[in-house]
């Protein structure tokens, strides 16, 4: 097939030259080719990144909330911005910025209807793309499924002006390893600020990627098992865990304590390439993660084990003490779940209080609600699911619905915006996209709204 031509590359050639810039206008607006590099003299910032780990702090917690008894209506799309290349991540900052990551090795800011670039990691991996509008498909592009994933800006940004990003890096040695950094984007040269605060396992597939900061203010990071699915019951390993740490890259201090070599970052273990983690309103986390099938819900607890390599199929979890999933799609067809959202706005009144996952190979946004056992669940309506089984975790019922289908195509992220506004963006320049993707305009990054 033709090789596209990376935006690293681009990069290269614009600095030669003198060339850059951004792309600014009302409405949508074009991906821009500018961003900061490594000098070679990287500065830790200096900002105290330490926060207050409170709790019952946290904006969203609502203890006492409920579940919706209704199907969720139909949506519209509004396109944002064009022609990005595979986009892997958004975070809204406190005070309203959204950052972007481009797994081809991009930190990207949007405001005010402007794209612009901030950042590359020189030793990030130069990971590749296919061309808009092709009919070509390529299931390895260059870096396989890893490169510049998860972003999440600091909880006092901008105060703090730091940016955490989850990257495939290639060491002197020519192996992979994924690194969690945080950047100053502030800085005259932001990718010269990168200061690496920890390590786990990469290779060309399951790399997880997704980090977010929870309720408490600490950094979840999500790891897959880098191909290797029996590091996934290592606990004196990272692969195949879902993390809690402090901003600084150190445990949590109420991690589990599974004694021994055990690793005391790890909150989780026992999972196969976990890329989404959330919370409910009670502040319970959930993680989505992608199966060999089936693909899974999973409401966390601490110090859980969750199965994999060894448990993955219904009657598997019947016959064991893993902790099982609230949804799998052993009942349903695969979805290949990436980035979600616990939505708590107003914006789209009929998704709130629901887990809205994003989905791939099945090219949709996929609702989940989640009815305690012994409330009302939700009516199945055209495309409804109900994940019910003496198998599952009985302290909800998940009841699913599909969106979107085929309308967006590869949907990697969904995420919460100011004002409870709803924003996703694909990936269907990742080579595996189908049914007419990807378009001219691919990849996007679009803002959901109810159907009129």
């Amino acid at each position: 097939m033709k090789r596209h031509v990376t935006r690293r590359q681009l990069l290269a050639t614009a600095a030669a030259t003198g060339l850059g810039g951004c792309v600014t206008g009302g409405g949508e607006t074009g991906a821009n080719t500018e961003a900061g590099t490594n000098t070679g003299t990287a500065s830790a910032p200096s900002y105290d990144v330490s926060v207050d780990h409170d709790l019952y702090g946290w904006d969203g917690y609502v203890p006492d909330w409920e579940a919706p008894t209704t199907v969720p209506t139909d949506l519209e799309v509004e396109t944002l911005v064009t022609n990005l290349e595979i986009p892997w991540d958004l975070s809204f900052t406190p005070d309203g910025d959204l950052f972007i990551t481009e797994r081809t090795g991009r930190l990207l800011r949007y405001e005010d209807s402007e794209v612009v670039g901030v950042a590359s990691p020189a030793d990030a991996i130069d990971a590749g793309s296919v061309d808009p509008g092709t009919d070509e498909s390529s299931w390895w592009v260059e870096g396989g499924e890893g490169g510049t994933m998860g972003v999440a800006s600091h909880p006092n940004y901008p105060d703090v002006p730091v940016v955490y990003l989850y990257y495939t890096a290639e060491r002197d040695d020519g192996e992979k390893v994924n690194r969690l950094a945080y950047v100053d984007v502030e800085a005259d040269d932001p990718a010269a600020t990168t200061e690496t605060i920890l390590e786990a396992p990469a290779d060309t597939v399951h790399n997880g990627g997704r980090i977010a900061f929870g309720p408490a203010n600490y950094l979840w990071v999500c790891v897959g098992d880098s191909g290797e699915a029996d590091l996934a019951s290592d606990p004196t390993s990272l692969a195949g865990s879902v993390l809690r740490v402090t901003p600084t890259g150190d445990p949590a201090p109420n991690n589990p304590e599974r004694g021994g070599d055990a690793d005391p970052r790890i909150y989780s273990m026992g999972h196969r390439n976990p890329q989404g983690v959330n919370w409910l309103p009670d502040a319970s986390p959930l993680a989505v993660e992608h199966g060999p099938g089936p693909d899974e819900v999973n409401l966390l607890g601490a110090g859980g084990d969750h199965g994999w390599p060894d448990v993955r199929q219904p009657e598997e979890y019947a016959a064991s003490d893993v902790r099982p999933p609230v949804a799998s799609t052993a009942l349903e067809s695969t979805w290949a779940p990436s980035g979600c959202v616990f939505y708590t706005g107003d914006a789209v009144p009929s998704l709130r209080n629901r887990l809205l996952v994003g989905c791939l190979a099945s090219q949709e946004l996929k609702v989940v609600t989640l009815t305690p056992s012994e409330a009302e669940a939700p009516p199945l309506g055209e495309t409804g699911v109900r994940h019910a089984g003496e198998w599952l975790d009985d302290r909800f019922v998940a009841t699913t619905h599909a969106r979107l289908t085929d309308e967006l195509g590869r949907i990697r992220h969904v995420e919460q915006g100011p004002a409870g506004r709803l924003y996703a963006i694909v990936s269907n320049r990742d080579g595996r996209a189908g049914d007419g993707f990807p378009t001219e305009r691919d990849d996007r990054l679009v803002r959901l709204t109810p159907a009129e």
